[in-house]
């Protein structure tokens, strides 16, 4: 079998690459290059936004599975659709859960789940490029399945509610610091967690699998956890105390603006609210699917690799500087507040 894989080197999709190798496909990765390279894989080196090169260095190629990991705009699929009509047998397309409704009408969420996201742009694109494909779909009989991931992390990554613009080490270094973290709400709301390595084996089942053409799915762990609990873990893996401050989630989206943070998107249009899925279609469609890697292994291989690898450790001094001025602002209109009773 063979794929073609638009990046194939993220947090995501990397752990897929690895996993088709180890599997047996002939796995080639398209992309401009700057990471290294899996073993076991072929690269083309191409940028996808240049149509007519990426054209050329297709010329004369046939793949059973095209999986889109670069596709953020209807744009981007419809330069896609031109791509690859003709040579392959599926294209799939990552999408995101956040596109389903906000603010949800019940739990748990299915793929019938309507698509609505009203706070943030980036879901709304993904909305927008599931419309265009399934309307080719069913226009043409296109092969294309759509995966809907919900928050995927790997070692490298730091899975955060908020963070400033160079990632979510800053968080995590306050925490090593004996320093108190910026929780949204009361910390309370349900979050699921899917590592990388659950997410492949998911992702891999679909491909090539004709009962997954024209449909939609999200793969996820069945792991629920607060955002309390998460910072626990985070807490506990670094041998630290968890010291919170609690923000309105509302709050800290009208507070980022100001500074540039898309807060609204990331909260009030993703992790503010409460998560549960249900993943039985995956588990109908992949019978032997499923996630292993709780998140309490999870923290502590981030914390471990972060720690190790002083080239991650990004700081964020703007960031800091906003998480010491909300944590005062709070601060002080607590303490105002309790001398008033």
């Amino acid at each position: 079998m063979k794929a073609l894989l638009i990046g194939g080197t993220g947090t995501i999709s990397a752990s897929i690459t690895e996993l088709l190798v180890e599997k047996g496909w002939e796995v080639t990765l398209l992309n401009r290059g700057n990471r290294e390279l899996p073993k076991g894989a072929e690269q083309l080196v191409a940028d996808i936004y240049n149509e007519q090169d990426v054209r050329s260095k297709l010329a004369g190629r046939r793949f059973d599975v095209v999986a889109d990991f670069l596709s953020y705009v209807a744009e981007d699929i419809q330069r896609n659709i031109r791509l690859f009509s003709g040579i392959t047998d599926q294209y799939i397309f990552i999408s995101s859960a956040s596109a389903y409704q906000k603010p949800l009408a019940g739990l748990p969420i299915t793929e019938s789940t309507p698509l609505y996201n009203p706070y943030w742009q980036y879901s709304r694109d993904k909305i927008a490029c599931e419309d265009v494909l399934i309307s080719h779909y069913r226009s043409t009989g296109w092969p294309v399945t759509i995966v809907r991931p919900s928050h995927t992390y790997d070692k490298s990554s730091i899975p955060m509610p908020l963070h400033g613009n160079n990632g979510s080490w800053q968080v995590l270094q306050r925490m090593q610091k004996g320093k108190p973290v910026i929780v949204h709400g009361d910390g309370s709301s349900l979050w699921t967690l899917t590592h990388s390595r659950d997410f492949a084996k998911g992702f891999t089942g679909l491909m090539g699998n004709v009962h997954a053409i024209g449909e939609a799915v999200h793969i996820t762990s069945d792991e629920i956890l607060t955002w309390n609990d998460i910072f626990r873990l985070y807490a506990s893996a670094l041998k630290v105390s968890f010291e919170p401050v609690y923000i309105p989630s509302s709050l800290l989206a009208k507070a980022g603006a100001k500074m540039g943070y898309d807060f609204e998107g990331a909260l009030l249009g993703d992790k503010a609210n409460s998560v549960l899925f249900d993943n039985s279609k995956l588990k109908r469609l992949v019978p032997d699917y499923v996630a292993t890697t709780r998140f309490d292994t999870g923290a502590k291989e981030i914390v471990q690799y972060h720690l190790t690898h002083t080239e991650s450790q990004i700081p964020d001094e703007d960031f800091e500087c906003f998480c010491d001025s909300m944590i005062e602002t709070m601060t002080q209109a607590q303490l105002s507040a309790c001398g008033n009773d």
